[in-house]
């Protein structure tokens, strides 16, 4: 017994020594929450984390603190002048991603959302610059968006009015938009295809919102000797990995090197040309984590947005009712709605951002990892830091908004009703790591919602109760499940809009 008493004082020696340890390493580190040991601060998270867990340590420990995460520091900015600071005034020094347990074993260092270096610069420049042929250039992008949008004006038509929930049509719809831009019109999946990859996008969604997911990043070595939920995301991931080569090999059969016309040509071309190249990058590996990162982060997002766009609408019906109102006089008889036509709707379009603003679905952005010691407020972030910029926190600054808890189209328009872009405005993040899609979901919102606000009035069933505001916590944050009619605007009153 003498043997065990003396391993176990051993044991719990070497434990309050390395806690101990931990507590003097951090003392450099911006302030938080208390570490404990083995859950660091995490017990002032809470089981559930909203949009106001932040900023209520940031009233408590100012705009830049750390949270300990078991013994990994995690560094949040918060607000927008932290977070410009940050992302903008350090953008290089806040450039990498983390490479964590599960970033690796899910996307084994390919793709741009989680790579670094060579790998990221050259997937990074890529997307952006074909991304910025397909949706400025030749217009092919907004093409796509307009097909979908009066697709989901059909949808919303054919309820004739009654009741319907507008998760499974949005989120299809914005899924086919990102499918057209990746494979052109006439080769993108089939329905039952798009099914098996949303599916699949799900479950690696659902295990991000796990407890497992915190547990294998803290423990990786221990969770790896259980049967957890992260093999089946990876096996999910690996699947749709599976199925996007299948596609890429059907398009490679229809490519048009010598004239590209969507995402898939322009990289297939790019491969053939860099084949010779020892430092390419260009591959159908990289190629299908790239589609597979568009599928993901564009879908959920843009999909969420809208629902909360439709939802503000029936809870505002004279602000909708002023949206018709602004189309019907400034686009007249004309059917088509365009996105240069954004500059003749100055409050549809503060309607618009605004909806971002106040709802915002993805708050915390992916996280940003430091390239070398920076100081910042007069705290040092050591290499290799791991990063959060708080984006939620910007958009609902009260320093930079005048009603920030309130929805509130005036934020985005001057006292002669133009138009103003905020650049306290960075739902797509800032810097080096800024959204690649950035150009594109814009387009997806207005073209979207322009022609869903001026086909229909949006109001909720006779039978609806009172709508929570809360959101549902996940990968983003979207709203409680809702049912909405779509009244056509030929059978609404048009007094109402004189």
């Amino acid at each position: 017994m003498e043997i065990w008493s003396f391993l176990t004082f051993l044991l719990v020696g070497i434990l309050i020594l390395k806690y101990l340890k931990q507590l003097w390493s951090s003392r450099n580190y911006p302030p938080g929450p208390f570490q404990l040991p083995f859950i660091g601060g995490l017990w002032r998270i809470g089981r559930t984390f909203n949009r106001d867990t932040f900023t209520k340590l940031a009233k408590q420990y100012g705009n830049i603190f750390t949270i300990w995460v078991g013994s990994y520091p995690v560094v949040v900015l918060s607000g927008y002048q932290a977070v410009k600071e940050g992302l903008i005034n350090h953008a290089e020094e806040f450039g990498e991603r983390p490479v964590t347990p599960t970033t690796k074993a899910m996307c084994k260092k390919r793709g741009i959302m989680t790579t670094n270096g060579h790998t990221w610069r050259q997937q990074r420049w890529f997307g952006q610059a074909t991304l910025r042929k397909l949706g400025l250039g030749k217009k092919y992008a907004e093409h796509v968006i307009e097909e979908e949008a009066l697709g989901i004006v059909e949808v919303f038509a054919r309820t004739k009015g009654h009741p319907i929930d507008p998760v499974v049509p949005m989120t299809s719809a914005i899924f086919k938009v990102i499918c057209g831009v990746i494979w052109g019109n006439q080769f993108y999946p089939s329905e039952e295809e798009n099914q098996k990859i949303i599916e699949h996008l799900a479950t690696f969604v659902k295990f991000g919102d796990s407890i497992f997911y915190v547990l294998y990043e803290m423990f990786p070595r221990l969770m790896e000797h259980f049967s957890t939920p992260l093999s089946s995301a990876i096996a999910k991931i690996d699947k749709a990995i599976s199925l996007l080569k299948q596609e890429i090999a059907k398009h490679k059969e229809h490519e048009m090197q010598h004239d590209p016309q969507d995402f898939s040509d322009f990289y297939l071309y790019q491969i053939e040309k860099t084949k010779s190249d020892p430092d390419s990058t260009f591959n159908e590996d990289n190629l299908a984590q790239c589609i597979l990162e568009f599928l993901a982060a564009g879908t959920e997002t843009t999909a969420s947005a809208l629902q909360w766009a439709l939802l503000r609408m029936a809870t505002h019906p004279d602000i909708q009712d002023k949206v018709h109102k602004e189309m019907e006089e400034s686009l007249g008889t004309s059917q088509s709605i365009c996105y240069q036509d954004r500059k003749k709707l100055p409050y549809t379009n503060a309607v618009i951002h605004e909806v971002v603003r106040a709802k915002y679905v993805f708050p915390l952005g992916v996280a940003r990892r430091t390239t070398k010691d920076v100081t910042m407020y007069g705290y040092s972030i050591p290499k290799r830091t791991i990063v959060l910029a708080d984006l939620a926190s910007v958009l609902l600054d009260r320093k930079q908004w005048e009603t920030p808890e309130e929805f509130n189209p005036n934020h985005f328009l001057d006292k002669d009703g133009h138009f103003v872009a905020r650049e306290e405005f960075l739902p797509f993040g800032a810097g080096t790591r800024v959204c690649p899609g950035e150009q594109l979901a814009r387009m997806e919102l207005f073209l979207f919602f322009t022609h869903l606000m001026r086909a229909f009035r949006f109001q909720f069933p006779e039978e609806t109760g009172e709508m929570t505001k809360a959101p549902v916590l996940g990968f983003t944050f979207h709203p409680q499940p809702y049912k909405i009619c779509a009244i056509p605007r030929s059978d609404s009153s048009q007094e109402k809009l004189k």
